[in-house]
């Protein structure tokens, strides 16, 4: 039987690659963005659908489902990826864009999951992850807003979890400890393996999706085996 997948915040990076490793697995695959324009090549890739959605707003949120359950069927797995940041002195910032901060990556994470887990406990299976950052465990100087969204995330997590699993739903929460590998940020030659492979972190994600209940995972770091922490 195919399950389905949803995942929201897509981009070219980590989004990417666990998307493809889940079609992989036999996912039927919805990947939801601000702007799908981007995503029409990574679509026919994978013959994934496309949904617009701004992952802040409540009433765009439960239209993604909506249009999900009609177009591919309940979800069985929910990665939850978006977010946004902005840098700068504590003195300096604009509190709009930390507010954006906060709304973009942690807000956005609880109407997602609501609307996930609205579809999962009726029939007592599924699983919710949410992606953190280094920043989820310690706030670094000049990076408040992003520290505040994901402290937030990560306490949404935790707490879905205590609620949820007892009730058959899967829920975890990924620091993605350091830089991520792209393109635009490639390996510097100096530093091999100094950069997270995203395939290497979606291998991770599936590993935990694939967990027996008896022994989820609710937690889960991954970096460089260069990274100090």
């Amino acid at each position: 039987m195919t399950k389905n997948a949803l995942i929201v915040g897509v981009g070219s990076g980590l989004s990417a690659s666990l998307a493809r490793k889940l079609k992989a697995e036999g996912y039927a695959l919805g990947l939801a963005s601000r702007n799908i324009g981007k995503l029409d090549a990574l679509s026919g890739e994978l013959q994934a659908r496309l949904f617009p959605c701004d992952a802040t707003e409540p009433a765009e949120v439960a239209n993604l489902f909506a249009h999900f359950d009609s177009a591919i069927g309940a979800p069985d797995f929910v990665c939850f990826n978006a977010g946004f940041r902005v840098r700068g002195p504590v003195i300096e910032l604009n509190p709009p864009d930390v507010l954006k901060t906060i709304v973009s990556t942690a807000y956005g994470g609880f109407l997602v999951g609501q609307e996930a887990a609205k579809r999962m406990l009726p029939r007592g299976s599924g699983a919710i992850f949410f992606t953190g950052a280094s920043a989820s465990m310690k706030g670094y100087a000049q990076s408040a807003p992003f520290a505040m969204g994901k402290f937030a995330l990560r306490g949404l997590a935790q707490s879905m979890a205590r609620e949820l699993q007892p009730r058959g739903i899967h829920v975890a929460h990924f620091n993605i400890d350091g830089g991520i590998r792209s393109a635009q940020r490639p390996v510097p030659p100096d530093r091999p393996d100094s950069l997270l492979d995203p395939d290497a972190i979606a291998d991770t994600y599936v590993a935990v999706l694939k967990q027996h209940r008896s022994a989820w995972s609710t937690e889960v770091e991954v970096r460089p085996w260069v990274e100090s922490f």
